[in-house]
């Protein structure tokens, strides 16, 4: 059995180009404060449309990581 606690953080992200991305960019962002990480669990996804057309990729996700 590992002796490694794990936190879990709700995050909101949203891309230009697609729901991927929109994921990369929580998990670069959170890269910035938080080491460790280890998944990242979306949740919801979900697409801001203007014109028929797409704009936003938006998704809502669980980032886990490792606490020292």
């Amino acid at each position: 059995m590992s002796n490694d606690l794990v936190k879990v953080i709700e995050v909101l992200s949203e891309s230009d180009k697609s729901w991927e991305d929109a994921a990369q960019q929580a998990v670069a962002r959170a890269a910035k404060t938080l080491h460790g990480i280890r998944s990242i669990y979306i949740k919801n996804f979900e697409a801001k449309v203007e014109g028929d057309q797409i704009v936003k990729y938006r998704i809502n996700a669980n980032i886990s990581f490792r606490l020292d």
